[in-house]
């Protein structure tokens, strides 16, 4: 018979993204976790923002690596999203198996890539993820009552649009049952438009409203990457409820940087790098 967490001693499990999003009205703030390492990513569980990004598409992270920040954030406040690199079936369920509760698949272009990854996600009958809940942290090795006949309570699922295509059908997507949330990125959004690297270009802005005007018709939540201050703050005021304000290996980028046009060259003209 699973023990009850009070009972077992074990740490409760942190909330869904789904759970912090419906528990308050104001929009969420958090940063990417991008470097790797567990101590850092620690250190920024403990520095105040909403979530945490840990990211598997565009950083050094396998399922080790995942599975180590996800203990190291777990004292934490803050609650944690693993981005997969891709909606594989069979990588979505070891990432749910190590703990992970919130999910964000990237490159979504349409409503059936997104019901792949929602019954990705879940246990049959409702979708076809592999059951291993004795064997797994996701469960605390079968600790957890009733975990499987509870399943979709412990996952949320973020799905990403960051192409043309995708913006056009972002309603669709938003509207498929079991997606949580619709994270829009303009950084690739930019590129499928012709505008690498042009993310604040009119004609990209104007497509992430777009996307958020769609999204939000269907009732789901929206959120967006924008590091720049300003254009965050317009992202929120145009109805984003979840952002990506800065990330782990940026911010030590540029206070490198800094230092170094500090101490090591003051006559320097200051670092402009973009993020």
């Amino acid at each position: 018979m699973p023990v009850p967490l009070s009972l077992a001693g074990a740490t409760p499990v942190q909330q869904t993204m789904r759970a912090a999003l419906a528990g308050t009205e104001r929009a969420l703030a958090g940063m990417w976790v991008c470097s790797g390492d567990p101590v850092v990513a620690e250190v920024c569980a403990g520095g105040g923002l909403d979530w945490l990004l840990i990211d598997m598409e565009h950083a050094p992270n396998g399922l080790e690596s995942v599975l180590a920040q996800l203990q190291a954030v777990s004292a934490y406040p803050v609650v944690p999203v693993v981005r997969v690199p891709t909606g594989d079936t069979v990588l979505i369920k070891q990432v749910l198996d190590l703990g992970a509760r919130t999910i964000l698949v990237p490159m979504v272009d349409s409503a059936e890539q997104a019901a792949e990854v929602v019954a990705a996600a879940h246990y049959p009958p409702r979708g076809r993820r592999g059951v291993g809940s004795a064997l797994a942290r996701s469960a605390r090795w079968n600790r957890i009552p009733d975990y499987l006949g509870d399943g979709a309570d412990h996952v949320s699922v973020l799905v990403q649009v960051e192409t043309a295509a995708a913006v056009e059908a972002a309603g669709e997507i938003a509207a498929v049952d079991g997606v949580d949330g619709v994270f829009v990125g303009p950084s690739d959004l930019a590129a499928s438009m012709g505008l690498l690297g042009q993310q604040s270009h009119p004609d990209v802005v104007a497509a992430v409203q777009r996307a958020f005007d769609a999204v939000r018709a269907a009732g789901t939540p929206v959120g967006v990457n924008a590091f720049d201050p300003a254009v965050a703050d317009a992202y929120l005021e145009a109805g984003a409820r979840f952002v990506l304000v800065g990330a782990d290996v940026v911010l030590l980028a540029r206070g490198s940087e800094a230092l170094a046009a500090r101490f090591v060259d003051p006559s320097a003209d200051e670092v402009r790098v973009s993020y």
